[in-house]
């Protein structure tokens, strides 16, 4: 081959290699921003193999720092806190931020992921969906849940009535399926929850216009598999997978949890 056709090929290659360079920024400048929305007795910390899992595959992830004061109070931070953020937006929430997920409003969402999370109808209550006459088999009860008074400047009286998970029973409860090291690391990260969220009723489910997928934890002992099922038939039908995990999957099942939220991002 002569000379000059080589270098036409080169020229060509070096061109086409140019061209996928700058192409990739921009498709990762498209991708949605996912914002991970904890639930209670977490923090943000927990999301820490999922966030990981997801920036590695380009997409801007955000974490929400959930006050646990109940869904209006919480929706309403949450919305504040969205408002910052630029683009479309995938939510993901966890447990009771589940709830919170429902009852946050933007038009900036264009998905809702609700990993082991309660997603309530208008007016419904946590405490209605935890039946256990209809959906038994919870393991969040006294002794393991008890509750008491903690400081908390967003109430008027400058305390709250908290639960929380007495730590003999955490890793039993809340994660049984890993490590007693982690297990006790969550454990130090816990945050106590207001009584108030099991009883505050939901406003406008955000499910009902916003397309949404669930991922059920099948061995759940905080929010009953049976229960989570029908949630999942009732907010996201055909959008619904099951991960043989406690109710801290996004801890012990991270990159489940990150692929049921690439296919929401998708």
């Amino acid at each position: 081959m002569n000379p000059r056709r080589i270098g036409t090929l080169v020229a060509a290659a070096f061109l086409a290699l140019s061209g996928l360079a700058t192409a990739a920024p921009a498709q990762a400048a498209d991708r949605p921003t996912v914002v991970l929305v904890h639930g209670a007795f977490a923090d943000s910390s927990g999301w820490a193999d999922v966030a990981a899992r997801l920036t590695a595959d380009g997409y801007p992830v955000r974490t929400f720092d959930n006050p646990l004061r109940g869904p209006a109070y919480d929706s309403r931070a949450l919305e504040q806190f969205l408002a910052a953020v630029a683009g479309p937006i995938v939510l993901v929430g966890h447990s009771y931020g589940g709830v919170v997920i429902t009852n946050t409003q933007d038009p900036d969402v264009r998905a809702n992921v609700y990993i082991a999370a309660f997603a309530p109808e208008r007016g419904q209550r946590m405490l209605e969906l935890l039946n256990p006459i209809l959906y038994p088999g919870s393991l969040l009860l006294p002794p393991a849940l008890l509750a008491g008074p903690v400081p908390d400047p967003a109430s008027p009286a400058g305390v709250n009535l908290d639960a929380f998970v007495t730590e003999p029973f955490f890793r039993e409860v809340f994660c049984q399926d890993v490590a007693p090291a982690k297990a006790a690391e969550m454990f130090r990260h816990q945050r106590s929850a207001a009584v108030v969220t099991n009883v505050e009723p939901t406003e406008n489910p955000s499910w009902a216009t916003t397309p949404s997928w669930y991922l059920v934890s099948g061995q759940d002992r905080v929010i009953p598999p049976a229960l989570q099922r029908a949630t999942a038939a009732r907010v996201a039908p055909d959008r619904t997978r099951e991960v043989d995990a406690s109710h801290a999957s996004y801890a012990s099942q991270p990159s489940a949890v990150a692929d049921i939220v690439r296919a929401a991002a998708g």
